[in-house]
């Protein structure tokens, strides 16, 4: 199974972000992006990739202890940002350090369990839009549209680990489904 290991952001973050997105699809060249839905908006920690289900007993072990480990934190959405141009995103602000903290510790917890997991330098963003292989789309003028956002304070209370089932049909546009596997509270 797909996997990765994520913060959701409450209902009322994601709707604000979500007037934030509607004003960012009506500039030029927004239909050649592929957007995430609001319900698959997420803070990913560590993505995981194919874990056999062996395994799974083993890491969510492991992710709990993680989760018991690091306390609840405030968090807002803010500003944007892109990578390159194939992804455009919006960044985090507040208590950062903790979820870095949580990230690390969530990726060190899955190696135990035997799950590779790349060791990089981890990078707050949730990710708002993809631009296809072949579409050309410059994403700096929807990464400045979104420098004045700051969204609500709210606080990251739990551990999510989620089953990514990638689409099948060959639809041009069609996106992942998300499905929540388990969750944890943060601080026990």
């Amino acid at each position: 199974m797909r996997l990765f290991t994520a913060v959701l952001p409450p209902p009322a973050a994601l709707a604000e972000l979500g007037a934030q997105v509607d004003r960012l699809t009506a500039l030029p060249g927004a239909g050649r992006l592929r957007w995430t839905r609001p319900e698959g908006r997420h803070l990913t920690l560590a993505f995981l990739g194919e874990v056999d289900e062996d395994l799974l007993p083993e890491l969510t072990e492991r992710l709990g202890r993680a989760a018991r480990r690091h306390p609840a934190h405030g968090l807002r959405l803010s500003g944007g940002g892109r990578f390159g141009d194939r992804v455009l995103w919006t960044g985090v602000e507040g208590d950062r350090t903790a979820l870095t903290r949580l990230a690390a510790s969530v990726a060190a917890g899955a190696r135990r369990a035997g799950v590779p997991v790349e060791e990089r330098p981890y990078k707050p963003h949730l990710t708002l839009a993809r631009a296809g292989r072949t579409a050309r789309v410059d994403l700096r003028p929807y990464a400045a549209a979104l420098a004045g956002f700051t969204g609500r304070d709210w606080r990251a209370g739990e551990l999510t680990l989620v089953r990514s089932r990638l689409p099948g049909s060959g639809v041009p546009g069609e996106q992942p489904r998300y499905e929540t596997l388990r969750a944890w509270p943060l601080g026990g």
